[in-house]
């Protein structure tokens, strides 16, 4: 960790714990409590959620910008989505680590001047697109039930 975390220590260290904490030996890949929680069926889901909001919680206090609020509740909406799901959720949190995606946001928008401003057009964007993959969804549904239909 270095001197550009000094701003917000503890949220810093909460989110190294998370997602960063631990290093499978002979590489560079770093995993943190997140995976470790989330073999956990439904607690451990909850608790690293629970952590997220926190530390996103905590950051809405300090001043942060709507659009950095949002960006950052979808790496917490995306990362606790995709980890509930059996296997691939307990997978993709040793990839994902939403919670350091978030202090990175942090940083870009506090020491650089990024995400700065409303995030509506975020939101925008993220409801035309889940409605798109919905009606996309449905459709495929659609075809799957005419195509069983007519094969019996």
């Amino acid at each position: 960790m270095n001197n550009s975390n000094n701003k917000f220590p503890f949220l810093t260290k909460i989110s190294y714990l998370m997602d960063e904490q631990f290093r499978f030996p002979g590489t560079k890949f770093r995993f943190g409590l997140d995976p470790i929680l989330n073999l956990i069926p439904i607690a451990g889901d909850m608790a690293g959620l629970v952590v997220s909001a926190g530390l996103l919680l905590a950051m809405a206090k300090r001043g942060a910008s709507s659009k950095l609020v949002v960006l950052m509740s979808l790496n917490i909406l995306l990362d606790a989505t995709i980890g509930a799901i059996p296997i691939i959720g307990q997978i993709f949190d040793f990839f994902f680590k939403a919670n350091s995606r978030n202090i990175g946001l942090m940083k870009a928008h506090y020491l650089e001047g990024k995400h700065q401003g409303s995030g509506k057009n975020i939101i925008v964007v993220v409801i035309i697109v889940l409605v798109a993959v919905l009606a996309l969804l449905f459709y495929g549904l659609y075809q799957l039930a005419t195509w069983l239909w007519t094969s019996i």
